[in-house]
């Protein structure tokens, strides 16, 4: 089965016109090498064979017919291997001297070259020949055959490596395909298994830490983020379901009893404006959890620009102060008096806002709430502690999921939706928040990235700071 998907891939067939065109390539460069091989031999070969020609000529002007036998003889006598051909014959082509049995028929005409072979057909023969000043002829060859030795050898060399080539690009190219088929068909049958039973599948790794443990790694990274939204979803839904009975039974009670009752009994503007307030907190649910989507879907990032953390706070607090003063909180504001990110100024107004409501309504009474600004390691940093009962360790994570509420705080008003926007707003920001021990009571930081030096001064001289 991984045997004809791996024939049938893609891959396979890439790789099958890769070693078609490097066979292509190799086949062109060994031909050159052949082919650039004899012809240097050849040339070779012409070059002595000229100047053996030359050689007899100047003994035939110098001794005349009888000194040109004499030393072809001599020259046959000292050729030990047989590798050079002379003949010399009258002007009717009769033989007077040589070691070939009679002239080449090819061999026609006052001068020229040829190939040929003798007449027992093994030696294969590279012959000049001339016509002497009495009409006589002069042949001088040399034997190829070392030529056609080294021809039968590339040859051989080439089918070989060819052979093995081919072969070996072959294998590689199904060993390496059956890997990527092998590794793609895991994924394949992962995510059938996640489509069939759920997302508590993950791709297996083989722990060779290489690009296809890298891709299962991000996926299964992934598909862990898919199954945490999707329990965080879930725990929305039953959060909204929960949150919402109680407020549509009171309403759905107070129609009914409208229903019931006589008209005219004088109550009913007071069960008319107790279901709208049923209805505005629920409407303000839905609001807020809008809201956060919107914030999560960075929608807003196209409106930052660089402001004062510290003119923020101050507003903050001012809008707080006489809500605080009502419940006995004191509520203070310390730090420096400049402190610049770049972002959304509303969004953070927002976050403050709800950081110093929720310790207002969860802190002491009488009690104290600390808002500061300052930088710390390069960073912009904001913070709202108070000395309240504050939260058990163990329950930090939680408090910035959407409805989460502590059983201390669930006769209290509130949603559970403002640290969730908090978070939301940090996170558009990429702000890091921290939740600690104020000891006692809560404390709460965020931690901005500050902006560079030079727009640190554009914001000094575009706003006014407190």
């Amino acid at each position: 089965m991984l045997l004809a998907k791996t024939l049938r891939s893609q891959t396979f067939k890439l790789a099958l016109l890769a070693i078609a065109a490097f066979g292509s390539l190799l086949i062109g460069l060994l031909g050159y090498v052949y082919c650039s091989t004899a012809s240097y031999l050849r040339g070779q070969a012409d070059e002595e064979i000229i100047a053996e020609l030359t050689s007899l000529e100047r003994v035939y002007a110098s001794a005349g017919g009888g000194g040109l036998i004499a030393m072809i003889r001599q020259r046959i006598a000292e050729d030990r291997h047989g590798a050079g051909t002379y003949l010399l014959a009258a002007q009717s082509f009769e033989l007077r001297a040589g070691n070939l049995g009679g002239w080449p028929k090819a061999a026609t005409g006052a001068t020229g070259w040829d190939d040929l072979k003798a007449d027992d057909g093994r030696l294969n023969l590279r012959v000049a020949f001339e016509t002497l000043a009495d009409g006589s002829h002069l042949l001088v060859g040399k034997d190829m055959s070392a030529l056609d030795e080294v021809a039968r050898r590339i040859d051989i060399a080439v089918a070989l490596s060819l052979f093995l080539i081919f072969a070996l690009a072959g294998m590689a190219s199904v060993l390496v395909t059956r890997r990527t088929v092998g590794r793609i068909e895991a994924i394949n049958a992962t995510s059938r298994a996640i489509m069939q039973t759920g997302l508590g599948q993950r791709i297996p790794l083989r722990g060779s830490h290489d690009e296809w443990d890298e891709l299962a790694t991000n996926l299964n990274s992934m598909l862990d983020r898919i199954e945490t939204l999707m329990r965080e979803v879930k725990q929305v839904t039953d959060n909204v379901a929960h949150d919402l009975r109680t407020p549509l039974a009171r309403i759905r009670g107070r129609l009914e009893k409208a229903c019931n009752q006589q008209n005219g009994e004088g109550n009913d503007q007071a069960l008319i404006g107790d279901t709208l307030a049923e209805l505005d907190a629920v409407l303000r649910m839905f609001s807020a959890l809008m809201r956060i989507s919107q914030i999560e879907a960075q929608d807003r990032t196209n409106g930052f620009r660089h402001i004062n953390l510290s003119e923020i706070a101050s507003e903050v607090v001012e809008l707080f102060d006489a809500a605080a003063e009502e419940t006995g909180v004191q509520l203070t504001i310390a730090g420096s008096q400049s402190v610049l990110v770049r972002g959304d100024r509303d969004l953070l107004f927002e976050a403050m806002a709800n950081l110093v409501d929720n310790a207002i309504k969860h802190g002491r009474h009488p009690g104290q709430v600390t808002v500061e600004v300052k930088e710390s390691g390069g960073n912009a940093v904001i913070s709202v502690g108070d000395n309240g009962p504050g939260i058990p360790a163990n329950e930090y994570a939680q408090v910035f999921k959407r409805f989460y509420r502590l059983e201390r705080s669930r006769l209290t008003s509130g949603n559970g939706l403002g640290l969730s926007l908090v978070a939301a707003v940090a996170h558009l920001h990429g702000a890091r928040i921290e939740i600690g021990d104020n000891a006692p009571g809560l404390k709460i930081e965020l931690r901005f990235s500050s902006p560079p030096s030079d727009a640190r001064a554009d914001s000094k001289r575009a706003q006014p700071l407190v």
